[in-house]
């Protein structure tokens, strides 16, 4: 990659690893759990773009992978949390 891709993958990994500051203080911090999902749903999507700059950075495609496992793994989790909060129950 050319000096001005570099700069930018870096700037985008420090921004990316700088939002997960906030994020984790808003998760530990939330009044309820509906909040504390939401923190962490950002902070799953977070950890895929981390993860897919660096597949970038390395050139490796299976990392991507991952993160597309994560994005999965994640919904279906959000999804569950979600219908116990409102339902109490999972299925």
């Amino acid at each position: 990659m050319s000096d001005l891709a570099n700069t930018g993958v870096q700037l985008a990994l420090i921004i990316l690893i700088g939002l997960l500051v906030p994020c984790l203080w808003r998760m530990l911090r939330a009044p309820n759990a509906a909040e504390r999902l939401q923190a962490i749903d950002l902070l799953t999507t977070l950890l895929i773009g981390i993860i897919v700059v660096l597949a970038l950075v390395e050139g490796i495609a299976f990392i991507v992978d991952i993160g597309i496992a994560l994005a999965a793994f994640s919904f279906i989790g959000t999804l569950a949390v979600a219908r116990y909060l409102s339902d109490g129950r999972l299925f």
